[in-house]
């Protein structure tokens, strides 16, 4: 039986410390979340890798490293609402859950948002809603939110999740051009989001955030 308890440990001290992660929120969330139980079954025995996980249609659990970094510079506090976009099987719900107040996982493949809420349960996280809609379109009905994390590439963010931040708000998304893509957060002030690059990153691009590349030619 592998020991998924000593991976986790090595997973934090080997690819998230030495990243300059060192916010005990996101330490604590990361060495208690059992990862192997939110990936494919068949993929268990990977689920500690530092790289992006395939699961299949294109989509990716990000690695470790980024989703740290990304929370990192988010600085999630514990009185904050959070959406979570193409949370997949939840495990970045479940590391949020553990910071925020609670988190709105959307995903937009239902057996995939099934999985989830059975990984949630069955791992004691009961501040996760997960909310089957397009991933574009967000969750408008348990918004506003004080903080929007996007698990996968970008092209541009979708006006009805800038729509869903709060004034004051805060938000990390993979913007990619080509094969390479950078984390940028943004902060919505006046009602529109500033963006700044906070570190390299990349990540297949998800459903219904490619927009400004369909009049490229």
């Amino acid at each position: 039986m592998a020991d998924f308890l000593s991976r986790r440990t090595m997973m934090v001290d080997t690819q998230v410390r030495p990243s300059d992660v060192t916010k005990f929120p996101i330490i604590d969330a990361m060495l208690t979340i059992p990862r192997e139980e939110f990936v494919p079954a068949a993929q268990r025995e990977a689920a500690y890798m530092g790289e992006n996980l395939q699961i299949g249609a294109g989509r990716v659990i990000l690695e470790p490293r980024t989703l740290a970094k990304m929370l990192d510079a988010l600085d999630v506090s514990v009185d904050e609402l959070v959406l979570d976009v193409g949370s997949a099987l939840g495990y970045s719900a479940a590391v949020i859950a553990r910071m925020a107040e609670a988190v709105v996982a959307v995903e937009e493949d239902e057996a995939l948002a099934s999985e989830a809420q059975e990984a949630l349960s069955m791992a004691g996280v009961d501040n996760v809603i997960v909310h089957v809609a397009p991933l574009a379109e967000g969750a408008a009905q348990h918004g506003p939110y004080d903080v929007v994390i996007v698990q996968g590439g970008v092209v541009e963010f979708p006006q009805a999740l800038a729509d869903q931040l709060n004034e004051g708000g805060r938000a990390a998304c993979i913007f990619m051009k080509g094969a390479l893509g950078e984390v940028r957060i943004g902060h919505k002030q006046n009602g529109k989001i500033t963006w700044r690059m906070a570190f390299n990153a990349g990540a297949p691009i998800l459903p219904g955030f490619a927009r400004a590349a369909e009049f490229q030619f």
